[in-house]
């Protein structure tokens, strides 16, 4: 690999292999990016990085899940003493509920999902963080959802750590602006993907995963602390935020139930 230059962009995307990590992976591909992809999926990611390369990326990636501390900490410091990173996503994420049979959630599937989705971002986020506070610069932006804002009776563990993800990044976003570090949190509604494919029930202002992509890209540049869309998804949620509890248990009430572990 050569040497970093000063005019490149470094960018690090986790679960690029699909969805909203793959579209992101090629709204930023060009000449003179490099970009740092992971994924569980090898061939899907392959093809991600094919694409990236079409465009004039210069693509390191690596099949790593994100609940491998250890992984994650030398594959992003390999990659950072080489290409010191700009913009860290912490994307992957898996998706779980009910499925409307459990009375709550398997006890494993619930560790499993805060494992990934909690977890996977600090494992994701801690090796970078350290070293770019050192530098002076650099931008961190977590993945929450807007099943963050409330809990849904469906997917007890998925708007769990998703609203743990919130408030972290929402708190360290204050604690390291003194540094120079930027700090976005992204809570997307329904975005197409292979995830919410399985879906089987009406998702409302559905978007597709580019337009997301932009969505969040635009948000990141402005430096955005949170970066919401749809706004009318994300009107209702806070909606349900504020309206007493008890209005609010009784129209979750009727919501759908998420299937089992997907993702």
């Amino acid at each position: 690999m050569a040497a970093h230059k000063l005019d490149t962009r470094v960018i690090v995307i986790t679960g690029a292999s699909s969805g909203i990590g793959q579209a992101l992976a090629e709204c930023y591909a060009k000449d003179g990016i490099v970009l740092g992809l992971t994924g569980r999926n090898q061939a899907r990611l392959q093809n991600v990085v094919l694409t990236c390369q079409g465009k004039g990326a210069h693509v390191i990636w690596s099949v790593l899940d994100v609940t491998d501390r250890q992984g994650m900490a030398q594959w992003l410091g390999a990659l950072d003493d080489e290409y010191p990173i700009d913009l860290v996503i912490a994307n992957a994420g898996i998706s779980a509920g009910t499925g409307g049979v459990l009375i709550g959630e398997d006890p494993a599937q619930v560790r499993h999902v805060f494992d990934v989705n909690l977890h996977g971002v600090l494992n994701t986020v801690e090796p970078v963080q350290e070293r770019m506070i050192a530098r002076g610069r650099g931008q961190i932006a977590l993945m929450s959802s807007l099943a963050g804002y409330r809990g849904w009776p469906g997917a007890p563990a998925y708007c769990g750590s998703k609203a743990a993800v919130k408030i972290y990044g929402e708190s360290l976003r204050g604690v390291l602006k003194k540094t120079g570090i930027r700090v976005n949190v992204v809570c997307p509604g329904f975005v197409r993907s292979r995830i919410t494919a399985r879906n089987a029930f009406p998702m409302p202002f559905l978007v597709e995963a580019d337009k997301a992509a932009h969505i969040i890209a635009k948000g990141l540049k402005k430096n955005k602390g949170r970066i919401v869309f749809p706004a009318v998804s994300g009107v209702m949620s806070w909606f349900f935020m504020v309206i007493p509890d008890f209005v609010a248990q009784y129209l979750l009430s009727f919501s759908p139930d998420k299937s089992v572990e997907n993702g």
